[in-house]
């Protein structure tokens, strides 16, 4: 009885440790993986924005003699509203590549008049109808926040409209290249959606009108005017 006693105690000690280990293999604990966030991928946007500087005028009147050059500038500003759509790449460094396209429908406008012992003579207005940029952006990933710094090329419809006291003599419009320089920030609020904060500077360039037998008949005079203009937007993106 002693003996069996003896051996049933030894078999069950020698049983506990198989024990244990069969129960660690059949419960193990696995570690819970955190997915880490990527900038990589396409996105489609909308933003709307705020923005304007001043436009410079010079007249030149070639026909007089000694020749005569007059200079004058406008204020400018507006709303506009828009689109975005691009691409980024993030290496594993944490730095961002990418590419992005928009287009605004704007608002940006601003008058000068010239006036002679009070009476208006000659009214000039300048307003930029849409205007557009194909940009490089290049950034480095925090996380979900991502800095960056942009540029390339800009487009645009700008027009001007003169009157002759009170009377509407000349309208034209022109789509213009130029380019563009700014930098943002954009931040992940999920896997998909993103909000972006930015700042543009555009410049479209000079375009020169000849008001030559408008302004008023028969009288040599020539006008340009420069487009550039700053903007400030917010937006929101939808990541792929």
């Amino acid at each position: 009885m002693k003996r069996f006693l003896l051996a049933t105690v030894a078999l069950a000690a020698l049983s506990a440790p198989a024990a244990a280990a069969d129960l660690a293999t059949k419960y193990p604990v696995k570690a819970v993986a955190v997915p880490v966030f990527s900038w990589t991928g396409f996105y489609i946007g909308a933003n709307v924005g705020y923005g304007g500087d001043s436009v410079t005028y010079d007249a030149s009147f070639a026909g007089v003699i000694p020749p005569l050059t007059a200079s004058a500038s406008l204020n400018t500003s507006g709303f506009f509203v828009g689109g975005q759509i691009g691409y980024n790449y993030q290496f594993s460094n944490n730095v961002v590549l990418g590419i992005e396209t928009d287009l605004q429908w704007s608002d940006i406008s601003g008058n000068l008049s010239a006036s002679f012992m009070g009476l208006p003579i000659v009214s000039a207005g300048s307003s930029v109808d849409y205007f557009g940029t194909i940009r490089a952006r290049l950034g480095y990933a925090i996380d979900r926040f991502l800095p960056y710094i942009t540029g390339g090329i800009a487009y645009g419809k700008s027009g001007t409209d003169v009157t002759f006291i009170g009377v509407p003599v000349f309208s034209d419009s022109s789509t213009s290249w130029g380019w563009t320089l700014g930098a943002g920030g954009e931040f992940a609020i999920t896997n998909h959606w993103t909000f972006k904060a930015e700042y543009l500077y555009v410049d479209l360039g000079d375009n020169t009108l000849d008001l030559t037998g408008i302004v008023p008949p028969g009288f040599p005079l020539a006008i340009s005017n420069d487009t550039k203009f700053h903007t400030f937007k917010a937006g929101v993106n939808y990541k792929f």
